[in-house]
């Protein structure tokens, strides 16, 4: 029996694969200091757990409209328009089961077979993956850590052609921290709307964000490019809500009713719990949000500060959410014990193996030369996990 040939081609995902390695390990009684973590280490805000329990007293527990509740939806139109300057109505929104799902809807909605997506290296896992689900092909712009990681405007013009559809922007990006300008968001909207493009603006990071920078939605810029625009959201990261998986979508009135049409057969309804207790959380005091991003920005701080200090290390500073990309050049085609070390997954396996510290491999967000690190841990972990891989790489040759 010949099984899907587009399901054998999806990649599996290199960061869920160290994470549970780690995870086992951990079963198993050895002390592993993982950096592999893509969710905050918080627990979820007491307001919010208590809005779930309320709704479920409620009996709010049913079905919903597959593309969400009335309530978030105005929620989410009012967190867009105080906290964006972005206008839209509660009919442009669709909720989803987390901003993964929703990213697939976008996709899904506005991809023909062979239509081209940009996406920038290194990229979050998942994009390219998701790309080639709705048959569409992924097309990748490299970005240098001496510029912040950003697209190059002029490798942009020469990627685009006839077939592309699409653009993916990350702000703040996952694995990069990078962090777009104001300026530089409107050279890419200038593109876009000249070659009649969509851009998915995953957007997910936006409160976690450093030094006193500020998130701009490019659907922000002007009223061509906010039509072209699909707002990526949701609830995981700043309001460290991962499991409860609620995202959502901010695009115009036919994007919005394709994509909701769409999970109406896939999936119906997000959870329903979830979706009241995310209400609260977009109404509510919103101090807890800001005592987790600055501890993240302490454990930053000390996490680039000690990297750099490491021989053979370099990283550049991440201006948003708690990811740092850490360059290993220097140390591919070396040894330790014995075990050749020539691409990041090597590195990170025998890191792992041998000081029981869980990174991941560059290769997964497109880039070999680097390894991803997570401060969405303990200060503790993190010195006790740094001076762990300082001394492993004192002991490469």
């Amino acid at each position: 029996m010949e099984l899907s040939k587009k399901a054998k081609q999806i990649a599996p995902s290199t960061t869920l694969a160290i994470t549970a390695k780690a995870k086992k390990m951990k079963s198993e009684g050895i002390n592993v200091i993982s950096f592999g973590a893509g969710e905050p280490d918080f627990d979820t805000p007491q307001y919010i757990k208590d809005a779930a329990i309320d709704a479920i007293n409620n009996g709010l527990t049913r079905y919903t409209p597959a593309s969400g509740i009335i309530e978030l939806k105005e929620a989410i139109c009012n967190k867009l328009r105080k906290e964006n300057g972005l206008e839209y109505s509660a009919n442009e929104i669709v909720i989803s089961n987390g901003a993964k799902h929703s990213i697939y809807n976008a996709l899904m909605a506005i991809c023909n077979p062979g239509d081209e997506v940009i996406i920038p290296v290194p990229y979050w896992v998942s994009y390219p993956e998701l790309a080639k689900l709705v048959d569409a092909i992924p097309v990748f712009i490299h970005t240098d850590e001496k510029n912040q990681f950003k697209i190059n405007i002029e490798e942009l013009k020469n990627k685009i052609t006839p077939k592309t559809k699409a653009i993916i922007i990350n702000s703040p990006s996952n694995p990069t921290g990078t962090v777009y300008t104001e300026e530089e968001l409107s050279k890419i909207a200038e593109i876009v709307v000249e070659n009649d493009l969509i851009v998915i603006s995953d957007e997910i990071y936006e409160k976690l964000i450093y030094d006193g920078y500020k998130h701009i939605s490019i659907a922000y810029l002007n009223k061509d490019i906010k039509e072209r625009t699909i707002v990526i959201n949701g609830m995981s990261k700043a309001y460290a809500m991962t499991g409860w998986r609620i995202g959502y979508t901010a695009s115009n009135k036919e994007i919005a009713s394709l994509m909701a049409n769409i999970q109406s057969h896939a999936t119906s309804n997000p959870n329903t719990i979830a979706q009241y207790a995310s209400v609260e959380a977009l109404r509510g005091n919103q101090k807890e949000i800001e005592i987790m991003r600055k501890e993240f920005e302490k454990r930053r701080n000390f996490m680039v500060d000690r990297i750099n200090k490491i021989s053979g290390l370099t990283c550049v500073n991440p201006l948003g959410a708690f990811y740092v990309m850490v360059n290993i050049t220097n140390l591919k085609g070396k040894m330790f014990n014995g075990k050749s070390i020539l691409t990041s997954l090597d590195f990170a396996n025998v890191l792992l193996e041998e000081e029981k510290v869980a990174v991941i491999p560059g290769d997964a967000f497109g880039d070999d030369n680097y390894i991803r690190l997570s401060f969405a841990t303990s200060l503790e972990q993190i010195k006790e996990g740094l001076d762990r891989i300082d001394s492993f790489i004192q002991k490469i040759k």
